[in-house]
């Protein structure tokens, strides 16, 4: 990297931390700090859950993830991302925001339990702060690859960003996170862009891309409907059910964007917020996607072998770029990591204070007390990531790391919270079905870890019970028909199925302190033409398209 590049990383990304340290000047209260004091505007949520979808480990996983099995991961940023949305915008969320909870994990305990709220957020800070990992090995490599620092650098330039991160958000909360993210979201469409178009030119657009795949005998990976999982035998319909799944899931689970949603200042702007970041996301991720591919057909990236296929978004931005561009590149890459290390850091320490802190050890505190502990909590949350790296270096890919532990806690959670909102459940069923679930997918991933150890032969089960991909289903059927026994059994919840939680002190006057709930924004009804269904069609129909016409 040139010195003309230096500057214009440091010039952007310093701009967009100093914006969030100002922010932070302004927070005060436990409502501005978790929530935002319930008045972010649509655009502004859409952006940062956007600037939080598309991380670093995105960029440099899935691109990796496609040169070495084609573009089948495409359909979690399309119907994943697109059914994700619509749930946790349109049925679980409003559950939440209505109630005047400020986590998912609150809504828990009034539905099932204190033992399943305790346990949710357990689950949500192992399955996050391992996402973080991710990021945090991406960075790495990023910095490494593209940036050329030594490891010693590069590991010194992460904690230094991990702590600006956490610096305004301590300070800042939601409010800040959000507008930042909003900010770095904008600088990584910029720089996505950018490397595409250098990348696509260099092989010859479409038709060059294609005739090379031709001639090396790789056409498959154009196309989701011709891969069959790891085994060469799964599927592709399961493949597709299996990245529903976890799109789903990290919109309805992940606190990092529920939390955003609850910030949203009315019902309408959090349906559309939600449909705003699915949006954005698609054609970001259609262009990482993308990349891989095209490096396959760039002649000196074919001998890469599959398990460096992370490094080719770092050799694609160090080999192709020119000095301004490579610049422009890296500091999309940086704002990519802060984007996601405050959305982390909030998120993860509110579930952290109201959940644990504030329900099982220091009930009774005054306010500000709690919006010190969330600020102090951030920064531990932060260092947790750092917990999962030799796990994710021993994984042959990053993607593959994060698929093998979603089926463990993420995906059962998933499910309790569909049976809370949609169905009459019993009380009790909650927690059966997170722990039935969860026994699953602690032996199915114990059973991946002893085949890829020793082979077919030293497993456990047979394959189709325990892959990385039937495995989505099976958690599925396991936590739900917990749940359905166990309601058969007890009998179903009538009347108000939200009983009154065991909040007292500062838990129960802080939602006491919240805004009244809105509709929408507007001063008469909503006009037509900005019904939030209309929109869902319109991405749920282009999201189909994307997957079953265009790359089937």
């Amino acid at each position: 990297m040139t010195p003309l590049d230096w500057l214009i990383v440091l010039v952007i990304n310093g701009a967009v931390i100093g914006y969030g340290l100002y922010l932070a000047r302004s927070t005060e209260t436990s409502s501005e700090w978790f929530l935002g004091g319930r008045a972010l505007p649509w655009w502004a949520v859409g952006l940062s859950m956007f600037a939080t979808n598309v991380d670093s480990a995105d960029i440099v996983s899935v691109t990796g993830n496609t040169f070495k099995e084609g573009v089948h991961i495409l359909t979690v940023y399309s119907l994943g991302s697109i059914a994700g949305g619509i749930l946790a915008a349109f049925v679980i969320v409003p559950t939440i925001y209505r109630a005047g909870f400020f986590t998912n994990a609150e809504y828990l305990e009034a539905r099932f339990g204190p033992s399943t709220r305790v346990l949710s957020a357990l689950i949500q800070l192992q399955y996050r702060s391992s996402m973080l990992g991710i990021i945090i090995w991406s960075g790495h490599l990023l910095l490494t690859r593209f940036v050329e620092l030594n490891s010693t650098q590069a590991w010194l330039l992460i904690v230094v960003l991990v702590i600006l991160a956490g610096l305004y958000t301590a300070f800042g909360g939601l409010k800040s996170v959000v507008w930042t993210d909003a900010a770095q979201g904008i600088v990584m469409m910029l720089a996505a862009l950018v490397i595409f178009c250098v990348v696509w030119n260099k092989v010859g657009g479409w038709d060059g891309m294609q005739a090379e795949l031709a001639r090396t005998d790789q056409s498959d990976l154009a196309h989701i409907g011709r891969y069959h999982g790891d085994d060469g035998k799964t599927p592709p319909w399961i493949v597709v059910i299996g990245w529903t799944i976890i799109g789903s899931g990290y919109w309805t689970v992940n606190h990092t964007q529920t939390m955003r949603l609850m910030g949203s200042r009315s019902l309408w702007d959090m349906k559309m917020a939600a449909l705003w970041g699915v949006a954005l996301s698609l054609p970001i991720m259609i262009v990482s996607v993308m990349l891989g591919v095209l490096a396959r057909a760039i002649p000196e990236f074919q001998s890469i072998p599959n398990d460096q296929s992370d490094t080719i978004y770092p050799l694609l931005a160090s080999k192709l770029l020119d000095p301004g561009l490579k610049g422009l590149v890296a500091a999309g890459v940086v704002a990519a990591i802060v984007s996601t290390f405050d959305s982390m850091g909030s998120a993860l320490s509110a579930i952290f204070t109201r959940d644990i802190y504030a329900r099982f050890l220091v009930r009774d505190r005054e306010d500000a007390h709690y919006v010190l502990v969330g600020r102090i909590a951030t920064v531990g949350v932060l260092v947790l990531g750092f917990l999962y790296l030799p796990f994710i270096a021993y994984e042959s890919s990053m993607i593959k790391a994060f698929t093998t532990l979603i089926p463990v806690f993420a995906t059962p959670l998933f499910v309790t919270y569909l049976a809370g909102v949609l169905t009459p459940a019993h009380r009790r069923s909650g927690l059966i079905g997170l722990i039935v679930g969860a026994t699953y997918g602690l032996m199915a991933l114990g059973d991946r870890m002893l085949y890829d150890a020793y082979g077919a032969s030293g497993a456990w089960f047979p394959s189709w019970f325990t892959t990385r991909w039937t495995a989505f289903v099976w958690s599925i059927l396991f936590t739900s028909l917990a749940i359905a026994v166990t309601t058969l059994v007890f009998g179903k919840q009538t009347g108000n199925v939200l009983e009154k939680t065991q909040d007292t002190g500062w838990l129960l006057k802080s939602r006491e302190q919240l805004p009244p709930l809105r509709e929408h924004p507007f001063e008469g009804g909503v006009p037509r033409w900005l019904e939030p269904v209309l929109w869902t069609l319109v991405c749920a129909a282009g999201s189909a398209y994307v997957v079953f016409v265009l790359f089937w």
